[in-house]
């Protein structure tokens, strides 16, 4: 067999590197620009690379000293060889002693011959575990490289039965090197211990870094599993394919299917396994594009009518085996035609796609948000618990859909009819439940668009009524129809008034005088919460300015503060502390009163607020203490000036030896935190001194006085005597 002029050449240039790595050959351009003729050589020399690697003849490279540089797979198998590194073996140690002299002389004619060289002789495999003892008749061909620093030796067996083997062997590695599929051999460790150069290409790595590594460095654990399972049904004679996801070595991702089988030795024991491996990485992703294409809309990748349904059935399938409620909204957008008629459809498809974003950003990642076609969407609200969830994903929805939209140098705006319709109450059946909800929808653009209808008449009117209180607390504060009243806050030593809670009133023009109790929670759930906010607290620093200068500056008026106030964006109160300081209240002349579920938000925006309230020169009350879990720690943390205890605990007072002795306790614990400490819900004269006694600091109730009218409360104060 003639030697390969790559194999005869130098050794720095030889397919094998030091460690036994085939190397490409270098880069035929040193400016980096790829010819046709580089990839042509790229790809003979990595050919040969594995033709070298795989050969059924056993290759050597000798340094001048004799000792093995470089071995092929053959080589290595054949004399028990380590293919990374041979340490120091020498070649001649192979030789059988009777052909020792031959052996020798042979290699300085190699040396000194510009040809090939032949020889016949014998070698011992005595050192390889399981090999005879005997000489095995060989032949070796050699040749010395062009500049004469190594040998290249070829061994051949000689003819007959091992020949035949060899060339039945040789016949067998062509059809693997050949092969369009992948053969993966792995040991009984799951080892790697063959690849063909067909499973080293779709996997994108070369022979010799697959060699030796686990299957888990090219499978996730799921495939892994799978395949085990797979390999062990096998040996109990159950066939089976399946589809397997492999990591390739550029970190992307190969499917195949592979067909394994077992392998084991003549006593049963298992061996190992041979799979081989079929690429279908093309075919799955055909497959995954026509399933998606068949289930999503392409405009805005959110799931189609096909795929809404099916998640529908589904949700109400898991809603009645849960016993739990789903809610479907049906949105249509509003003058969405007009858009796509004046400006064109790539315009109306840029609308739809901002839509459906801004549509997603406002549900949870657990609900469906689906277009059904044209400028309609639906939204699966899985597992809610009351329509307070629902309300408020209404209302930044449609808040949201209202904003002007930015279409590529365009501005417009759109708004959103909303129909919703609930499971199970509206019904039980998918088709049944979105026919109503459309329903509903429709009712929502007759009654003026730009809003929500519910499917059901009862939840409608109590919709109707939170839309049209919500409609008039905005016409009261534009026409003045709040109002702030104060109650007054007692010192408990002397009965004197030095302080005074701030409570809103709207004065309706239908329904009279409405406590907070009455809209509060409306002006909450729309955000107009936060414009209230903003005026009472300008009403009540004015108030403060005019009661500092009459009845002394020592004056105080708290104001209630929700937690959805705290929640807001910083800018609405960046001009608190101005204004402050521009009518010349002191510091902590307005106390901030929230409470407990406030101090327990551990929201960054909760935290950030309390922060700067106190840096504007406002002071803070905790207000119901005793209602909830606030723990003592809490309360030295955000830094709290006045602990107001909670009506109920004061209205315990007097009955019991237990409620009295809680009293005392938060009092006297509050007073060594530095705080001082207010008891509202005051109204008998007993609660009164029983307080006073347990040296609580101030007092408010009915007993006092009720809330009053800023003039009323004026009176009172200038009635009082002075200090």
């Amino acid at each position: 067999m003639d030697i390969p002029p790559q194999a005869a050449s130098a050794p720095d240039s030889s397919p094998l590197g030091q460690d036994g790595v085939p190397q490409h050959v270098a880069p035929l351009l040193d400016d980096g620009v790829f010819s046709p003729e580089r990839v042509k050589a790229e790809r003979e020399q990595a050919y040969f690379n594995e033709l070298y690697l795989l050969a059924p003849v056993a290759y050597f490279v000798l340094g001048l000293d004799g000792v093995i540089l470089q071995v092929n797979l053959m080589a290595a198998e054949l004399f028990g060889l380590p293919r990374e590194r041979n340490g120091h073996v020498l070649f001649r140690s192979f030789i059988h002693e009777a052909f020792r002299h031959d052996y020798a002389q042979f290699v300085q004619r190699v040396l000194n011959s510009s040809e090939p060289e032949r020889i016949q002789l014998q070698v011992q495999l005595g050192s390889r575990p399981g090999a005879p003892e005997a000489g095995l008749p060989v032949s070796l061909l050699g040749s010395a490289d062009p500049n004469g620093q190594a040998l290249r030796l070829v061994l051949e067996q000689a003819e007959g039965k091992l020949a035949a083997l060899e060339r039945s062997e040789e016949r067998f590695r062509r059809i693997v090197h050949s092969a369009e599929e992948g053969i993966w051999e792995i040991d009984a460790q799951a080892l790697t211990s063959f690849v063909n150069p067909k499973m080293a290409q779709m996997l994108g790595c070369q022979i010799e870094d697959m060699l030796g590594q686990p299957l888990a460095a090219f499978m996730d654990d799921e495939g892994r599993a799978i395949l085990e399972r797979n390999i062990a049904r096998r040996q109990d004679g159950i066939t089976e394919r399946h589809e397997f996801k492999f990591l390739r070595c550029d970190g992307n991702t190969l499917w195949a299917t592979l067909a394994t089988n077992p392998i084991f030795d003549s006593g049963g024991t298992y061996l190992g396994a041979l799979a081989l491996v079929s690429d279908i990485t093309a075919q799955r992703t055909a497959s995954e594009r026509i399933w998606r294409q068949a289930n999503f809309d392409q405009l805005t990748g959110l799931p189609n009518r096909h795929m809404f349904l099916d998640r529908l059935q589904h949700e109400t399938h898991h809603a009645k085996r849960e016993g739990a409620c789903l809610a479907l909204l049906f949105i249509y957008l509003d003058h969405f035609k007009q858009v796509n008629d004046r400006l064109g459809h790539e315009k109306g498809d840029m609308l739809l796609r901002q839509a459906a974003t801004r549509i997603s950003e406002r549900v949870r990642a657990t609900d469906t948000v689906a277009r059904l076609g044209g400028d309609e969407f639906t939204v699966i609200l899985a597992g809610v618990g009351q329509l307070g969830g629902i309300e408020r994903v209404l209302q930044e929805l449609t808040a949201a859909l209202a904003l002007p939209f930015m279409l590529d140098g365009d501005t417009v705006q759109v708004s959103a009819s909303v129909g919703v319709a609930l499971y199970p109450a509206d019904a039980e059946a998918p088709d049944t439940l979105l026919r109503h909800a459309d329903q509903a929808m429709y009712a929502a653009k007759s009654a003026g668009r730009n809003g929500y209808s519910y499917f059901t008449p009862a939840l409608q009117q109590a919709a109707e009524l939170r839309r049209n209180t919500v409609r008039e607390m905005r016409l009261a504060l534009a026409q003045d129809q709040f109002e702030v009243h104060y109650q007054p806050i007692i010192r408990l030593c002397d009965g004197s008034i030095e302080r005074a809670e701030a409570l809103l009133r709207w004065r309706h023009p239908l329904r009279g005088l409405l406590l907070p109790a009455d809209f509060i929670a409306f002006a909450e759930a729309n955000g107009l919460i936060i414009d209230i906010g903003e005026w009472v607290f300008r009403q009540v620093v004015r108030q403060a300015r005019q009661w500092q200068d009459e009845h002394g500056a020592a004056f105080q008026i708290s104001i209630n503060k929700s937690a959805v106030e705290f929640r807001c964006d910083a800018a609405l109160y960046q001009d608190w502390g101005g204004h402050l300081a521009r009518q010349g209240l002191a510091p902590g002349a307005i106390v901030i009163e929230t409470t407990e579920a406030v101090l327990l938000d551990e929201a960054r925006q909760v935290v950030e607020r309390l922060r700067q309230l106190r840096a504007m020169g406002l002071a803070l009350a905790l207000d119901d203490f005793g209602r909830g879990q606030v723990s003592l720690a809490c309360l030295k943390k955000s830094d709290i000036d006045f602990l107001k205890i909670d009506r109920s605990l004061v209205g315990e007072l007097g009955r019991d030896d237990a409620g009295q002795g809680l009293c005392v306790a938060l009092i006297g614990l509050a007073q060594r935190l530095g705080l001082k400490v207010v008891a509202e819900g005051v109204e008998t004269a007993s609660q009164r001194d029983l307080l006073r006694a347990a040296g609580c600091d101030y007092a408010q109730g009915y007993f006092f006085s009720r809330a009053l009218p800023a003039g009323q409360m004026d009176r009172l104060l200038a009635a009082q005597p002075a200090a």
